[in-house]
């Protein structure tokens, strides 16, 4: 009887201790507001609605968790779901976990993720780039930046005293929807006899200081079944069939913090090489400077400016944001915002990244406002 009750009570030990070494953490982020876009049509008509995108950040909810395997190593793993506050819908081309859903091994050397997660691209520019994913800022004038992720995905991370080096291999980018890149299409890839198609591949390196960071990726998406490569100009995408076509973006970026302020800018090219589907090469620049400033603590104000230059479609836009958020609490906050987007004559960038709907007549001119309200839980 005594071993009986001995050996109960080790097992309900070994459960509490393993119970300790492991957790799960429910977290997520609910932003919404009320927008105006003046000219959001070509006829020149403005529209008062409730964006169902983003706001100054994209809504979401997630799974986060840790166990503690010993000797300095974890296994990890995020499961995370975008979604729409004012319908109440699913993002990401109506992925469950549209967002993340990866699960990997971390240790002293990096960790090693596998399953749908950011690429280098996404992870090299939120230092960079002030305004982040707003709903007015650098996915107005490339969606793909702030959607940066693909699927069936094999990535590594390290850092090392500050520097930290990255890479990603997709064997299919996008095998579901067309939310993973919008204006995109799909490809899915993982096909058998081409090792090529739809595949992916990206890099990076970053160093960050207590007042400095620079970084630099490269990343490479291959064509196949259904893609396409939207230049988000009012072009029509080109095809990207073959999987010889390639989209690759490069990004070189940096950012300083001094008495307060933080002053960011960077550079991101782009290289559409359709060739193999008979179409046409399209190289596009975007360039970009961003600060912060925390006047008093519960109040921060913030902004940008945004220049693309696509010569080969001789499209051009400049977008100007400036933004003030007011700290009800560590959790909430209240925001109001305004930015102009002048376009070229051939252009019909929008200002607004807010779900779609806002494509003004080429060479038009556009202005966008929005108050919200955000929630960290």
């Amino acid at each position: 009887m005594k071993l009986k009750y001995g050996l109960y009570g080790a097992l309900c030990m070994f459960a509490l201790t393993a119970h300790a070494q492991s957790s799960v953490t429910l977290y997520g982020i609910i932003d919404t507001g009320v927008e105006y876009v003046s000219h959001a049509n070509a006829s020149g008509n403005g529209v008062v609605r409730m964006p169902s995108i983003t706001g100054e950040l994209p809504s979401r909810w997630g799974l986060r968790g840790t166990e503690d395997l010993g000797a300095g190593y974890k296994a990890l793993f995020v499961l995370e779901n975008g979604f729409n506050v004012g319908k109440g819908d699913i993002g990401q081309g109506g992925r469950l976990f549209g967002r993340q859903s990866w699960v990997g091994v971390s240790g002293p050397y990096g960790t090693l993720s596998f399953g749908r997660q950011y690429t280098m691209t996404y992870l090299a520019v939120i230092d960079a780039d002030v305004i982040g994913p707003n709903i007015y800022g650098m996915g107005s004038l490339d969606s793909y930046i702030p959607n940066a992720r693909s699927d069936n995905t094999i990535a590594y991370k390290a850092t090392f005293s500050g520097l930290t080096v990255g890479a990603s291999y997709s064997f299919g980018r996008d095998s579901t929807g067309t939310g993973n890149s919008p204006g995109q299409g799909t490809c899915a890839g993982q096909v058998a006899g081409n090792e090529t198609e739809c595949r992916s591949w990206s890099a990076m390196v970053k160093y960050d200081a207590p007042w400095f960071g620079v970084a630099g990726s490269y990343e490479e998406q291959r064509g196949g079944k259904g893609a396409a490569a939207n230049l988000f100009d009012g072009v029509k995408p080109l095809p990207l069939t073959a999987d010889g076509d390639k989209d690759d973006r490069a990004q070189l970026n940096g950012y300083v913090k001094l008495y307060g302020v933080k002053v960011a800018s960077g550079w991101i090219g782009r290289w559409v090489d359709t060739d193999a589907s008979g179409g046409p090469n399209v190289h596009s620049d975007l360039f970009y400077v961003s600060a912060s400033y925390q006047v008093v603590p519960s109040f921060i104000v913030d902004g940008g400016v945004y220049r693309v230059i696509v010569s080969d479609q001789d499209a051009r836009a400049t977008l100007g944001v400036v933004r003030g958020t007011y700290l009800l609490s560590k959790s909430t906050a209240l925001y109001v915002q305004g930015a102009y987007l002048g376009n070229s004559k051939h252009a019909s960038y929008s200002v607004s990244a807010g779900g779609g709907g806002t494509t003004p007549a080429p060479g038009q001119g556009q202005f966008g406002a929005m108050v919200g309200i955000r929630h960290f839980f």
